[in-house]
């Protein structure tokens, strides 16, 4: 654990998103969201970017965004898609996977600062590495345990609900 960090985010900015790229920061990145993040680390399947956010030298936390659900239908619903559809533009979704602020740091409006700002470094980053431009980003937010308030402070809009049966569903047996 990190020393405590509280104040208000304009005390600690600027706040920096740093893309992973280097072995310890890989080994970083996954030994804060292994131990501190409530769905642990796990190697994520198709594209991926990871990020570290810090404040100075003063690792703050951790993003990370992946290649999104196959299918969601709040997302199909609101775009308009139709099944071609979905399948020719499902590469420009990104899907926010993990989203860690250490325990210890308590700065006020902090999640709604990255959360913005990441979507600004996101499309450029993902365009360069996989040269596809995003046009949507997404995230899935467990309303049993937060509310989405940081989002929404970033202007991100909420959907709705999924029907929550996850990847390993694919014959739709779960309730």
């Amino acid at each position: 654990a990190g020393a405590a960090l509280q104040g208000t985010v304009g005390a600690f900015e600027p706040i920096v998103l740093e893309p992973v790229q280097t072995e310890p920061q890989r080994l970083l990145f996954r030994e804060l969201v292994g131990r501190h993040h409530y769905l642990g680390h796990a190697v994520p399947f198709g594209a991926h970017l990871r990020y570290l956010f810090y404040s100075g030298q003063q690792v703050l936390g951790a993003m990370q965004c992946s290649s999104p659900a196959w299918r969601l239908a709040v997302r199909a619903r609101w775009i308009g898609w139709d099944e071609p559809a979905r399948r020719g533009n499902l590469q420009r979704v990104v899907s926010q996977s993990r989203f860690l602020i250490l325990p210890w740091v308590h700065i006020a409006n902090l999640a709604s600062v990255v959360l913005a700002r990441a979507l600004c470094r996101l499309r450029p980053d993902w365009q360069a590495r996989y040269g596809v431009e995003p046009l949507l980003v997404e995230t899935l937010v467990d309303e049993s345990r937060y509310r989405g308030h940081c989002y929404r402070a970033a202007n991100w809009i909420r959907l709705g609900r999924t029907a929550g049966r996850g990847r390993m569903d694919r014959a739709h047996q779960r309730e």
